[in-house]
């Protein structure tokens, strides 16, 4: 009879047991303050991207691109970036890839936004992404984004970080007047058109007895508000992003401050793992990219996502500048990429969604999705077993913890990525990120752990 040999078997790592020496403990922490700080204000895909894009000159990255250039950055639209470095090998020889996306479920306002009812003054939004309408209510929100004039002119918007600042709010109903609601299901007690933000109460030219009579008075005092610290009217808004996130930092969670509550988890952690792991690669074999898009959250449409053409021309013109005897489509089936995304980590309160087995675990570092898709792996990119093995020995190599699961039980729902529209140009692409709790939530939970781990992770892929 064969003996059991327990070394057979799998055992998957904590991340705190590895990294666990003064040493580990000193970067982890060091790793989740920077991340911290990233989260805190890169709360719209702009600011992410003014974000990247800073951090990748000041590391020497030129929008100037030549034969001679090293490191190169290209940006469309304010909303998505390519950042690029040159590797020993030429391009022919194929390249390493992390592609991240910027966007975040969060709640937009509508183009003709501003009214008056009930003498409140409140703005119309259009929910972005797939969102719990009751999680948005009744909290602190800050309004971000742009207004572009008729001149061009572009003006940054950005009121509620500051503890100074004034808030904006949607209002719940209260539970004295809720009882015909909480007999309905969710997906009918929180109608979209009832997410309406709450922005004056003050009337415009309050005191003067000559304007008692006067409609809108409070919208008019919002109006007025606006053009005096933003210099804009009301057919500006025509022409603007303005969109409403959680209000204030990044925070510890937790007693013993293992995790990072936050906005944008999914998928900033990744973008900045990402980032991270490229400024810190600086002398690759191959030539890395670092690619993060915008509209992931909702199909990865438009000119600043995923399934734009923006990638594919950018390489073109690298391939021209730097190994012009190579042709593109080989560059590109030669190509490595990650698509990093975050996974969902097992909620110990609604274990009935997930099959343990085949679930990603807060704790135990970045997880591989061989494939996402709903129910049938319909929409999926599916990962080559052959890729898989690579990675595995990168990772293994490195020792970086790392788990392998998938999006929750078969039949209960699913989820898609940027990955299938990498899979296109035949290149390896397979889903990686960290487990997360709350996704898709105002505050998602993350681990430092885990984000210490994603980012070493990557590091060993983009010098593979």
């Amino acid at each position: 009879m064969s003996k059991y040999k327990p070394e057979l078997e799998h055992v998957s790592r904590n991340c705190w047991d590895v990294y666990a020496s003064a040493a580990d403990r000193k970067a982890l922490a060091a790793c989740a303050d920077g991340y911290m700080r990233f989260l805190s204000v890169c709360k719209t895909e702009r600011e992410t991207v003014d974000y990247i894009l800073a951090a990748a000159k000041a590391a020497g990255f030129s929008e100037q691109l030549g034969a001679k250039s090293k490191a190169y950055a290209r940006v469309q639209r304010g909303k998505t970036i390519l950042l690029a470095r040159r590797g020993r090998r030429p391009l022919g020889e194929g390249f390493r890839l992390i592609g991240a996306h910027v966007d975040t479920p969060r709640i937009d306002l509508k183009q003709h936004p501003l009214y008056e009812d009930s003498d409140l003054g409140l703005m119309k939004t259009h929910y972005y992404g797939g969102i719990r309408k009751y999680q948005w209510l009744a909290r602190e929100l800050a309004l971000h984004g742009v207004v572009v004039k008729k001149d061009g002119s572009v003006v940054k918007v950005m009121v509620g970080e500051d503890l100074g600042d004034p808030v904006l709010t949607i209002t719940d109903l209260l539970p004295h007047l809720a009882q015909k609601q909480v007999e309905q299901k969710v997906s009918d007690a929180f109608e979209a058109e009832k997410l309406n933000a709450v922005v004056a109460h003050e009337p415009s030219g309050a005191g003067d007895t000559k304007r008692l009579k006067d409609k809108d008075r409070v919208k008019g005092r919002v109006l007025e508000l606006l053009h005096r610290r933003y210099g804009i009217t009301e057919s500006d808004l025509f022409s603007a992003e303005l969109q409403l996130v959680p209000a204030g930092p990044a925070r510890n969670v937790g007693l013993d401050s293992s995790m990072i509550g936050g906005y944008g988890h999914d998928d900033r952690s990744c973008v900045f793992a990402a980032l991270e792991a490229l400024l810190a690669e600086k002398t690759p074999e191959h030539t890395q990219f670092a690619l993060f898009w915008d509209k992931e959250e909702i199909g990865s449409e438009g000119a600043t996502g995923a399934q734009s053409l923006f990638f594919e021309y950018a390489v073109q013109d690298i391939l021209d500048a730097w190994s012009p005897k190579d042709r593109l489509p080989e560059v590109f089936r030669r190509g490595m990429a990650i698509s990093a995304d975050v996974n969902a980590a097992v909620d110990p309160d609604h274990l009935d969604v997930f099959e343990k087995r085949n679930a990603a675990y807060m704790g135990y570092g970045p997880c591989f999705n061989k494939f996402t898709g709903h129910r049938g792996k319909v929409g999926a990119n599916d990962a080559h077993p052959e890729y898989v093995a690579y990675l595995r020995g990168i990772l293994d190599k490195a020792g970086v913890p790392w788990q392998m699961a998938e999006l929750g039980k078969v039949d209960l729902g699913g989820g898609g990525t940027v990955a299938k529209f990498l899979a296109v140009y035949g290149m390896d692409v397979i889903d990686m990120g960290p487990a997360v709790l709350s996704m898709h939530s105002p505050f998602e939970v993350l681990g430092k752990a885990d984000l210490y781990a994603t980012v070493l992770a990557f590091r060993a892929f983009f010098k593979s």
